[in-house]
C-alpha cells in the first residue's frame, strides 16, 4: 500500500484548503482511511477518518463542523476539505490506512502512512 498526500501550502486564517491522498495497492473496500496532523512541538493527533466502503465519517472535536472527509472510489483518493482555518490548524498533515472497516482514532492502529504535507495558516 502506498499513500501520497498532497495539497498543503500557505493559507490565511478563515480560508480553505483541500488535501488529497492518492492510494495504491490492494482493494481498499475493508479499509478505514484516516487523516492525522502534527503541529510544531506537538504529538500526532487524529483529525478525521472515513470507512472506504460505507463512507462513515468521524472527526476530532477540534475540526468538527469545519472539516469534511470524502473518498472517490474511482480515483482511489481520499480528500480532506478544510474550511474556516485557524492558525492552530498549522501542522503537517498525514493520511493513513487501517486494514479494517472499524473507524479508529488511534495512530498505532493504522498500518500504512503517507508522507506528510504541510499546511500553514497565517493570522
Amino acid at each position: 500500500v502506498q499513500l501520497q498526500a498532497s495539497g498543503g501550502g500557505l493559507v490565511q486564517a478563515g480560508g480553505s484548503r483541500r488535501l488529497s491522498c492518492a492510494a495504491s495497492g490492494p482493494p481498499f473496500s475493508n479499509y478505514t482511511m484516516g487523516w492525522f496532523r502534527q503541529g510544531p512541538g506537538k504529538e500526532r493527533e487524529f483529525v478525521a477518518a472515513i470507512s472506504w466502503s460505507g463512507g462513515n465519517t468521524y472527526f476530532a472535536d477540534s475540526v468538527k463542523g469545519r472539516f469534511t472527509v470524502s473518498r472517490d472510489k474511482a480515483k482511489n483518493t481520499v480528500y480532506l476539505q478544510m474550511s474556516s482555518l485557524r492558525p492552530e490548524d498549522t501542522a503537517v498533515y498525514y493520511c493513513a490506512a487501517h486494514r479494517y472497516s472499524v473507524v479508529t482514532t488511534t495512530p498505532r492502529d493504522y498500518d500504512y502512512w503517507g508522507q506528510g504535507t504541510l499546511v500553514t495558516v497565517s493570522s
